[in-house]
């Protein structure tokens, strides 16, 4: 059974920066394409940004784009998420996961990471 545990976030000021981790356990990733992803209060789960199975290619929500970066260590089975610019929209609780066709998450989701952005 394939457990995803997401770590790294925090509070943080409008403009600053956080890098989220997601661990794998399980099963290795490597040759899994995975995505990011959040949910904000009283919102739908959406798509944030997702990188293909050896970090060749990525993909990324408009709102996010120039702003974050998806990428990940094979020999860890870990994928990350730079955070910079930070803005308040970007408060959510944000979670990890193996993605296939039009990034569709595969897995039950975990636990996530709450990224609280103040103004």
């Amino acid at each position: 059974q394939v457990q995803l545990v997401e770590s790294g976030g925090g509070l943080v000021q409008a403009g600053g920066s956080l890098r989220l981790s997601c661990a794998a356990s399980g099963r290795t990733l490597s040759s899994d394409a995975m995505g990011w992803f959040r949910q904000a209060p009283g919102k739908e789960r959406t798509f944030v940004a997702a990188i293909n199975w050896n970090g060749g290619s990525t993909t990324y929500a408009d709102s996010v784009k120039g702003r974050f970066t998806i990428s990940r260590d094979n020999t860890k089975n870990t994928v990350y998420l730079q955070m910079d610019i930070l803005r308040p929209e970007d408060t959510a609780v944000y979670y990890c996961n193996r993605v296939v066709g039009q990034n569709t998450a595969v897995y039950s989701w975990g636990q996530g990471t709450q990224v609280t952005v103040s103004s």
